[in-house]
């Protein structure tokens, strides 16, 4: 589109059609790149680069943007939320006024300014907040005529401090940015678009497992560390910390002075008992029990540090039943969506990765409209930083954490799975890259090929990737055959 100012004390614009030889008449650059950009998004800091005596300034896009745009939303918010109260500044579609309103975290009180909203301007309603899940998000979103567009709280943060250098923040203030941010920037937002029921629930599932196991961890090296103080030699008769068989044998047997009592035949059934079925491991822990001797004798040492692991031991035992609860709901779920079959044949997949994956990818095939979007979202593409003669590069700081952590968890799965991910994995070692980083790095090659396909539903072949590699003639394939 060409936009051409007719009247500048009026403001109208005439809007027409221009062939690709006429396209210079009006181009945009972006001032930070310097180059070619979108009009739409980048018209606030165009200037143009044919001679002409008029200049489009931001309160001509946004007269533009207003009659093109606002005409499907009868009202605008923004919403500040907060644990008790949020602060809402409204602006009507049609008027220039704008209302500033407190509403307390109560469901009632929600479901009443919800609805006399919508009694007062009908329609539909644009809301701008911080949050794409969260109380508020799923208060709002059981009604129909709510669209939703999060927005990213380092976004607002930044909107904000360019009007307010000093820092000063206030919770109206902030729901008033918002609206601005709806009302003048909606082409660069998305509106919020639940996914299905069931993939809702599996995304909070597999989310919810994840910081079990992060607690599992925590309590499991909290744990080793208590033994350390008292007795260290279960470290040494069990290879695993995180288990069941681990949190019964402490709790049965909490000293080493009552497990050298205890007798061989009762050693003998409580290992059975949990399925430890090799005589010769069994000969071996209760000959090294037999042999144990004391770390220390001093009583307070023992006495507290014993009540610390019966309290450890009793949460990690907790935590342990709850991701297992976790894992048969998962495993109920899962399997009934369509492009479950996609990532569960994944290389290093498993019952535990595949539904992250799953879940990461989704269900809506628009969301992204190409990998290297994924990849800059997951947080796994690196970000490049230029400024004069100096350039550096970082990894990405601003990301969904547990999207990353699933790339790049699964990305370390296939080092061992697949014979292209194993050979890039040691090729970056190679160049001097830590494991993390080297990790990462095959994680953005993962994406890329996952995403392929994603979209055409294809589940991932092998080798029919490395014939693809052959074709292209691979660096990472001649370097295999050169150190072979």
């Amino acid at each position: 589109m060409h936009l051409r100012i007719t009247n500048i004390s009026t403001l109208t614009f005439d809007v027409y059609s221009f062939s690709s030889e006429s396209a210079g008449a009006l181009e945009i650059a972006n001032e930070y790149s310097g180059y070619a950009v979108t009009p739409a998004r980048y018209i606030a800091f165009a200037e143009l680069k044919q001679s002409t005596s008029h200049i489009i300034t931001l309160s001509h896009r946004e007269v533009l943007m207003n009659s093109l745009t606002n005409q499907q939303f009868t009202a605008f918010i923004g919403i500040d939320w907060a644990d008790t109260k949020h602060d809402i500044c409204l602006q009507p579609a049609n008027s220039e006024q704008r209302e500033f309103d407190q509403l307390p975290h109560k469901v009632n009180c929600i479901e009443q300014w919800a609805y006399s909203i919508h009694q007062r301007f009908g329609g539909t309603i644009a809301v701008a907040l911080e949050l794409s899940k969260g109380p508020i998000v799923y208060a709002l979103q059981k009604y129909d005529f709510f669209v939703l567009f999060p927005v990213n709280p380092s976004t607002l943060a930044k909107y904000r401090q360019a009007f307010k250098p000093r820092r000063a923040k206030d919770d109206p203030t902030d729901a008033e940015y918002a609206l601005e941010l709806l009302l003048h920037h909606r082409d660069i937002l998305k509106p919020l678009k639940p996914q299905s029921v069931q993939m809702r629930t599996l995304l909070y599932l597999v989310e919810q497992r994840r910081r079990l196991v992060g607690d599992k961890i925590r309590l499991t090296n909290r744990l080793r560390n208590t033994l350390k103080q008292y007795y260290p030699q279960t470290l040494d008769w069990f290879a695993d910390s995180d288990t069941i068989v681990f949190c019964d044998f402490l709790t049965r047997w909490p000293t080493l002075t009552q497990i050298k009592r205890a007798r061989k035949a009762s050693l003998e059934t409580f290992f059975k008992e949990h399925n430890v079925r090799f005589h010769k491991l069994i000969e071996e822990r209760i000959c090294s029990i037999k042999a144990a001797v004391p770390l220390t004798q001093d009583v307070a040492v023992i006495t507290a540090h014993q009540l610390q692991m019966e309290v450890l031991v009793n949460l990690l035992r907790v935590a342990l039943q709850a991701i297992e609860r976790y894992d048969k709901e998962i495993a109920a779920i899962a399997p009934t969506l369509p492009d479950y079959a996609l990532f569960s044949a994944l290389p290093g997949a498993g019952p535990t990765l595949a539904p992250r994956l799953l879940v990461a990818f989704g269900e809506q095939r628009d969301r992204f409209q190409g990998a290297d979007e994924l990849q800059k979202y997951a947080g796994v593409a690196p970000v490049t930083e230029r400024s004069g003669n100096k350039s550096w590069v970082h990894w990405r700081w601003q990301c969904p954490t547990f999207l990353r952590q699933t790339m790049v968890e699964w990305a370390a799965q296939t080092i061992n799975k697949s014979f292209w991910a194993g050979a890039y994995y040691r090729q970056q070692r190679d160049k001097g890259c830590s494991h993390q980083t080297a990790v990462r790095a095959l994680a953005f090659k993962w994406i890329r090929i996952l995403y392929r396909c994603w979209q055409n539903r294809t589940p991932y072949d092998e080798s029919k990737y490395l014939n693809a590699l052959k074709r292209r003639d691979s660096p990472l394939l001649k370097q295999v055959a050169t150190t072979s």
